[in-house]
């Protein structure tokens, strides 16, 4: 997740979206490249219940830090696969590596500028992640 340098190329190719979007502080600081048809998954996980994660579930290339690496910090548990990274200056999980698409991101959209209101909102049964997976493996 390293922070775009900046000779980067700007994110929103004709037809999709760039949504910028950071933690509470606002200390982390990110810009993704949402697809037109993308959706959000609200998962009731012991974790995504408690915290009011909304899915965008991307790959790692329409995905930029900006800034605040430095001040994530990680939370593991369970298989160990997903990569929950936190703010450590104000708790916001803002983005995360997933363990349905551990070469992808998910981001809160609750943590974007903009809403995106336009997309829809997909039940995710991740109380059952096992049986529910498949509806979001390879979108990242």
């Amino acid at each position: 997740m390293a922070p775009r340098s900046p000779e980067s190329p700007p994110l929103a190719p004709a037809g999709e979206l760039c949504a910028a979007g950071g933690c509470h502080c606002g200390g982390v600081r990110f810009e993704a490249l949402v697809p037109a048809d993308a959706r959000l998954f609200d998962c009731d996980c012991s974790m995504c219940a408690r915290v009011g994660f909304l899915h965008l579930i991307l790959p790692r290339d329409r995905f930029r830090l900006l800034a605040g690496e430095g001040l994530l910090t990680e939370y593991r548990f369970h298989t160990g696969v997903a990569r929950h990274l936190f703010c450590r200056v104000c708790g916001v999980k803002s983005f995360y590596v997933p363990r349905s698409n551990p070469e992808g991101v998910s981001v809160n959209a609750r943590c974007l500028d903009a809403p995106l209101a336009h997309l829809p909102v997909v039940p995710f049964n991740g109380k059952d992640w096992e049986r529910s997976v498949h509806l979001v493996e390879g979108l990242a």
